[in-house]
């Protein structure tokens, strides 16, 4: 069968519509405060627990994949190309763009280990391990100024030193952090000999990590430059023949034609998630993945 204009429109329509409600239901929004009991998320249903780690979606760049959905639907008149470049518009710029994720992970790593030579110093002029944290969080790096500063803020409000550190270690979701963060526990329990030295030694190996990184990413920019080429030549020519020569794409306008496009697509797909495989940062795993990201206030709080 053959599509015409309206139809070919209203279907792209609305399987960008479609697309955008998947997407908004698959992206968590705001659970509460950080100091938000157990008690409450074990009351949460199913799906706000399942997205609980997932931030708020992004609504400028869902509307613009959905205009990119529209306008491919209204020009070629084939709904799979119009969910095809919709979901590449919402997934390429990850892979052929700046790799944000990296910089913000460098950036926390950086932090931590700003924040830990900071704890370090002050330690010698502290009255205590929780004072010197207090003091630490007035100047603490800007990439972990909100989880230094709550942190401060707990211990201010009479949390006990180990349920507070355990919260600041969920929070951050680091493992550099898990390594701070357990000899600060260490130290909690009375095994503070040579706390400053530890400090020392694990904000080089973080600095140490970060530098690590760094190759690594340079390494892998030849990856995400061949990503660039692929998608450039492939919309350069889907471009062309569209626009220069579009008897040559005539049985696409069949439902056999739409198939095949979703086939081609689908391989699309799965190059692409393989490279973003491979692109991806793999770190080394948290030492304190278990603890509990909210203790329970009357619980913690120093009687």
């Amino acid at each position: 069968m053959t599509l015409t204009v309206p139809v070919a429109a209203m279907l792209g329509l609305g399987t960008a519509f479609g697309l955008a409600l998947i997407v908004l239901g698959f992206s968590g929004r705001d659970t509460g405060p950080a100091d938000s009991t157990p008690a409450d998320s074990d009351a949460a249903p199913w799906w706000s627990r399942w997205t609980a780690g997932r931030g708020p979606v992004d609504r400028r760049r869902l509307a613009v994949c959905v205009a990119v959905g529209v306008v491919v639907a209204v020009l070629t008149r084939w709904p799979v190309a119009a969910v095809l470049c919709a979901l590449g518009a919402w997934v390429l710029p990850a892979i052929i763009g700046p790799d944000r994720d990296h910089a913000r992970r460098v950036a926390r790593i950086e932090a931590i280990a700003t924040w830990t030579e900071a704890l370090r110093d002050n330690l010698s002029g502290a009255a205590g391990l929780e004072q010197a944290i207090t003091t630490s969080a007035i100047e603490s790096p800007q990439p972990v100024r909100d989880e230094v500063t709550r942190l401060a803020t707990r211990l201010q409000r009479g949390w006990r030193l180990s349920a507070a550190l355990r919260t600041f270690a969920a929070e951050l979701a680091d493992p550099t952090a898990d390594l701070v963060v357990a000899g600060l526990l260490m130290a909690a329990r009375g095994s503070a000999g040579q706390l400053g030295d530890v400090l020392g030694e694990l904000a080089t190996s973080a600095r140490a990590k970060v530098a690590s990184r760094q190759r690594i990413a340079a390494s892998r920019k030849s990856n995400r430059t061949s990503a660039r080429v692929i998608v450039a030549v492939t919309l350069a020519m889907a471009g062309f023949l569209t626009l220069l020569n579009r008897g040559y794409l005539v049985p696409f306008d069949t439902a056999t034609g739409q198939l095949v496009l979703l086939l081609a697509g689908a391989c699309f797909g799965l190059a692409f998630f393989w490279l973003a495989k491979l692109m991806r940062d793999r770190d080394t795993s948290r030492i304190l993945q278990s603890v509990a990201a909210g203790a329970d206030t009357r619980a913690v709080v120093r009687s």
